[in-house]
């Protein structure tokens, strides 16, 4: 991908100018060194990817123009990430992959283990942005404020089916697992460092719309837990298994 991806939080129409704000001015300007007449790809989470071209631009400014549309708008994956906290060098990690395996929603979790009570919400989108950006896919995912695992049960029971990366479940195919919930909204929960407590793994069993899943024999990082489950999730339910057949 030569031409640089920009998401731009304005509506994208034809012909629109649009000023930047400063840190996407100084990406453009100083890190990329284009200038007036420079193209780059833009995109706003909604109206597919646009070619655009840089038509102003100042020490701390920059103003592009929206050219043609290039992709219409593809929509998200219902496919939920909630997780709970990490250090920072790992969350910065688990958000860019989460948002590459194309989780359309990042929810935060605070359980009995969590080590990480406080988030930085702001840098959390800031790499959820730059990871759209550089992996080509058309939407962001959202950044929710963490919530404790009640509450995430209890906003999971009105429809969705929460998939969980059980240490302690039965080492199984975690693919006929997850073959069952076709055609269903699916949260995938993965729990801290040092995983869930006894009272909270008895409250995820308990539910009927929780199904436990294995991750193999091996110990996993939460970070790659994240990669690991949302590579099976996307084979089984996402769109990686709607891909066309190759000729």
């Amino acid at each position: 991908m030569t031409v640089p991806r920009l998401f731009v939080a304005k509506v994208i129409e034809a012909g629109a100018e649009l000023a930047l704000d400063a840190p996407q001015a100084h990406y453009l300007l100083h890190v990329l060194r284009l200038g007036e007449g420079g193209e780059i790809l833009a995109f706003d989470g909604g109206s597919g990817e646009w070619s655009a071209e840089i038509v102003k631009a100042r020490k701390g400014s920059c103003c592009i123009r929206i050219g043609r549309k290039l992709r219409e708008q593809i929509i998200a994956q219902d496919i939920h990430y909630a997780f709970a906290p990490l250090k920072q060098a790992r969350l910065d990690y688990m958000v860019q992959k989460a948002t590459e395996m194309g989780a359309s929603l990042l929810q935060p979790v605070i359980t009995a283990h969590t080590v990480v009570p406080r988030l930085n919400l702001e840098r959390m989108r800031a790499n959820a942005i730059e990871a759209a950006e550089q992996c080509g896919i058309l939407s962001v995912p959202g950044v929710e404020a963490p919530v404790k695992l009640e509450a995430l049960l209890k906003a999971c029971q009105k429809g969705r089916i929460v998939v969980f990366c059980d240490e302690r479940a039965a080492i199984a195919p975690p693919l006929e697992a997850l073959g069952s919930l076709k055609g269903r909204k699916i949260t995938a929960l993965v729990g801290p460092e040092g995983g869930f407590s006894e009272a909270e793994r008895e409250l995820l069993l308990s539910k009927e719309f929780v199904c436990p899943v294995s991750l193999g024999p091996r110990i996993m990082r939460a970070d790659t837990a994240a990669v690991s489950i949302l590579a099976l999730v996307n084979a089984v339910l996402g769109d990686w298994c709607r891909l066309p057949a190759q000729m």
